[in-house]
């Protein structure tokens, strides 16, 4: 959905910077390498936020959102900038997707460590899982492709998955900067919270977890009837 819509309205918008890194001589592996580091800087914003914020203070979650959102900018503009400049390559195509790969785990980290940290435990399993899902997503695709399938099916891409993670800890920290870290809302027959300011980050983490983990196996069966019912899927071709 993003691929097909907000990505065409972003690259409208990036021209001028993707005209402007052309002039100055900067590569596509430049930019990618630029986006790690930046996921580096979030996660050490979620670690110190971690150390020395206290447990009701979201600004350190909010600042690492932006930052994972700009990070997420930079992956857009390296496959920009490799077409029109014609430095597209295959070292770069796989230069860039290790360097993403890193630099989820990297994102990653640091939320865990900040959940952890903060005692949202619960939380933090969510975010593991959130991370296996997005590593297997990648590594389905890019294994079925080595066998000579295009899979590419699924709603949590990486696209999707960067901008639940980056908007939602912005929000989180914006929410909190209106209505207080230490909101809550109870139901009368609970014994605890259903929501929070925190829930802001992490119910949307949570649905990233089921969420793309389903994704993955989406694509692993996609796969299996193109690679163990080919004749079957030639048949639906010549139908279409």
């Amino acid at each position: 959905m993003l691929k097909n819509y907000g990505q065409i309205l972003v690259y409208k918008i990036i021209e001028p910077l993707i005209a402007l890194l052309l002039k100055m001589g900067v590569t596509p592996n430049m930019i990618t390498s630029m986006g790690l580091f930046l996921n580096f800087v979030a996660m050490m914003i979620f670690i110190y936020g971690a150390e020395y914020g206290a447990r009701d203070d979201y600004s350190y979650v909010g600042w690492a959102g932006f930052t994972i959102l700009l990070a997420g900018l930079f992956d857009m503009i390296d496959g920009r900038l490799a077409r029109v400049g014609n430095m597209a390559h295959p070292f770069g195509a796989l230069y860039d997707s290790v360097l993403d790969r890193y630099s989820e785990m990297v994102m990653f980290l640091g939320i865990c460590y900040y959940l952890v940290a903060q005692d949202y435990f619960l939380s933090s399993i969510f975010a593991f899982i959130a991370m296996i899902g997005s590593v297997m997503v990648s590594y389905t695709r890019a294994r079925a492709e080595g066998l000579g399938v295009n899979c590419s099916v699924g709603i949590m891409q990486r696209p999707e998955r960067i901008l639940i993670v980056g908007v939602s800890a912005m929000a989180c920290g914006i929410f909190s900067a209106i209505v207080g870290g230490n909101y809550k809302v109870f139901v009368d027959f609970l014994p605890f919270g259903v929501f929070e300011t925190i829930s802001v980050f992490t119910l949307p983490l949570a649905i990233l977890a089921i969420m793309s983990n389903i994704t993955a196996l989406r694509r692993l069966m996609y796969s299996r009837e193109r690679l163990l019912y080919p004749e079957r899927e030639k048949r639906k071709l010549k139908r279409a």
